[in-house]
């Protein structure tokens, strides 16, 4: 099965933000839950550990945790972290998507 892959920028954006939050120990959880415009939204979250079924990567010491649903939705997304003068924030690039929203959060 194709997995996920993170950015050096999105990784080092949610060490920062699990560092900022306190949360030192804890990984990521990238999910798709059903709902947005589109049919499927993406969601992130820091949780301490992962669950018995869960795909459980490591990116340079930062654990990344996914359900078996979610892995199948993703496929090999890649989750980058972006900077510019109208967004700032991580993106979704999924070529599974058929069709996305606008704002890039939901796809089908």
């Amino acid at each position: 099965m194709e997995t996920i892959t993170l950015t050096p920028k999105a990784i080092n954006a949610v060490k920062l933000a699990i560092d900022e939050e306190g949360l030192s120990g804890h990984g990521l959880r990238v999910a798709v839950v059903g709902g947005g415009c589109s049919g499927y939204s993406y969601a992130l979250d820091f949780e301490e550990e992962s669950e018995d079924e869960d795909l459980a990567l490591d990116f340079g010491g930062l654990q990344v945790f996914v359900d078996p649903h979610s892995a199948q939705l993703l496929g090999p997304t890649e989750i980058d972290y972006v900077e510019t003068l109208q967004k700032k924030g991580f993106v979704f690039n999924n070529p599974n998507a058929t069709r996305t929203c606008g704002c890039g959060s939901s796809f089908s």
